[in-house]
């Protein structure tokens, strides 16, 4: 046994991680002990014993050195004794099951997340429980604050996932990668109380309300008269406060810093009609999650991206007004931008207009907060980052989800191209279906034909704004289709360093500009 193994093995508390080059020694040392691969940045010493993850084939084992059989007992698998250097020691074995997450999570506090605060930040969702390895090597080049546990209650239910899984998948992600930095976890769009108990009882830190559904899109263009109705509708009770209230406290000039606006009659009855029951419900949920939460920290996002018309100054300027003065904390809020933001692709429109727009809403994000302004969708929406990082420094979160499974698509295309051509095939069938519940314009009869490709060119379908977006919305689909789903696991499992090597590149792409505004402002 090595003089390094036998240190880590002495180690009082939580020591610190290994350099590379040592780590790497170890691992070959405890290669040869369990006759498995043994990820060399997952190997961690705490409290005299040392705890790694490792590999044999497809299948991934937490193991555990260590002389004390109390500490073996808290994790289910094999126990077998070992002899390293005249001592007798343990030697565990665990399967990467949610009872083992749990035992690794109350001895190793790093893998627990946290709240971010108002640091930069990236969320990086996960539809596949297998991106998290790949997510970690972008963000260790990078100053944004990460998100590593993220899926919304609509991804779960189309990829067959739960909220522990998804907490669970993440972890053992962090722990072979050795994150130490601290990471959120978001229990993306939230839409009722019953979501937030499933996730709060999983641990997640970071709540994104979604009171989409209860935007009234049609006060956007209603008349005056309808409005008043709408107004006179509302449950005040519930907004604890009046119509007459609302005018007082919003109906002058409204002073935001390096400007000021004075919001009209006619724009506060549309802003409140539009928003009134969104701020009644994101309140109730508040409500609810505080409860829940019992004194333990959390953080909240409030989104109405997902919604058919632009949130204006004046709407802004609404909800921030409304939820303050009803005691809510967040600290993130995604309006509905100018523009389109589609899933998968680049932004769609006017780049001055949108810096415009932005800046004006992060004069409301400072005044009434200050927090973040999200941007949901985030993913791919490369000719928007420069601006918001520019224009909000830290006070900006971004959003991702559906890239990494494009990303994977990316891996398959590479590694397995008869697989790839038969999920594209499926896509293009399923997307008149699966595009209804998204924000998305691609045309089948516009995305380039697979079948023109060669096997060293299909990966440059995804660079192919319709075949982007088409594979983008049938991932639900493609993940519970019986031909797919077991050797589009298998493959990504078997070629794992392929599907990171891609994510680190194409997350380094996404994080880059706001490290480059960061820099230059220093």
């Amino acid at each position: 046994m090595s003089e390094k193994l036998l240190s880590c093995l002495q180690a009082s508390g939580l020591a610190a991680a290994l350099p590379e080059n040592e780590a790497n020694k170890v691992a070959a040392e405890l290669d040869e002990i369990t006759g498995q691969q043994v990820y060399s940045r997952s190997i961690t010493a705490a409290d005299k014993a040392v705890f790694f993850l490792a590999r044999d084939g497809e299948i991934k084992s937490l193991g555990l050195i260590s002389a004390d059989a109390g500490l073996h007992r808290k994790f289910v698998g094999s126990i077998a004794e070992v002899v390293l250097d005249k001592q007798t020691l343990l030697l565990t074995l665990a399967e990467t099951s949610s009872a083992n997450a749990a035992a690794l999570r109350s001895i190793l506090p790093f893998l627990n997340p946290t709240t971010l605060g108002l640091k930069k930040s990236a969320g990086c969702g996960d539809r596949l429980g297998l991106a998290t390895p790949g997510h970690i090597r972008a963000i260790r080049h990078s100053t944004m604050a990460p998100i590593l546990a993220q899926q919304s209650i609509r991804e779960n239910a189309r990829t067959g996932r739960t909220p522990q899984q998804v907490m669970d998948e993440a972890l053992w992600g962090i722990f072979q990668e050795g994150w130490r930095e601290g990471f959120g976890a978001d229990a993306d769009h939230l839409k009722n109380t019953a979501d937030i108990d499933s996730c709060a009882a999983a641990g997640f830190t970071f709540y994104t309300i979604d009171p989409g559904e209860h935007v009234d899109n049609e006060a956007n263009t209603a008349p005056v008269d309808v409005l008043k109705t709408k107004i006179a509708a509302l449950d005040w009770a519930a907004l604890e406060t009046s119509w007459e209230a609302t005018q007082a406290a919003l109906g002058g000039k409204i002073d935001l810093g390096s400007f000021s606006v004075t919001i009209s009659k006619e724009d506060l009855l549309r802003s409140a009609a539009k928003y009134g029951r969104v701020v009644a419900h994101t309140v109730k949920m508040y409500r609810h999650l505080e409860t829940v939460m019992n004194s333990k920290p959390f953080e909240l996002e409030m989104s109405v991206d997902e919604t058919e018309t632009v949130t204006t100054l004046a709407e802004h300027i609404y909800i921030a007004h409304e939820l303050k003065r009803l005691g809510v904390r967040w600290v993130s809020l995604a309006p509905r931008y100018v523009g389109d933001f589609e899933k998968g692709v680049d932004y769609i429109g006017d780049l001055a207009e949108f810096e415009t727009s932005f800046t004006q809403h992060l004069a409301v994000s400072k005044t009434f907060g200050p927090y973040k302004l999200s941007l949901h969708s985030g993913s791919d929406k490369f000719s928007v980052y420069p601006i918001a990082s520019r224009v909000a420094g830290e006070l900006v979160h971004l959003k991702t989800a559906g890239t990494s499974y494009l990303e994977a698509l990316r891996a398959i295309g590479k590694v397995n191209p008869s697989l790839f051509r038969d999920i594209v095939a499926f896509a293009k069938e399923r997307y008149p279906i699966d595009r209804a519940s998204y924000h998305v314009s691609a045309q089948v009869e516009k995305m380039q034909n697979v079948d023109e490709l060669p096997n060293d060119k299909l990966t440059t379908l995804l660079d192919d704004f319709h075949a982007r977006e088409i594979l983008h919305v049938t991932f639900g689909s493609v993940l519970h289709h019986a031909e797919f789903r077991e050797p589009f696991f298998a493959t990504l499992r078997q070629h794992e360093g392929v599907y990171y090597d891609m994510l680190e590149t194409h997350f380094g792409k996404h994080f880059a500009p706001f490290d480059e505004a960061a820099a230059a402002k220093a």
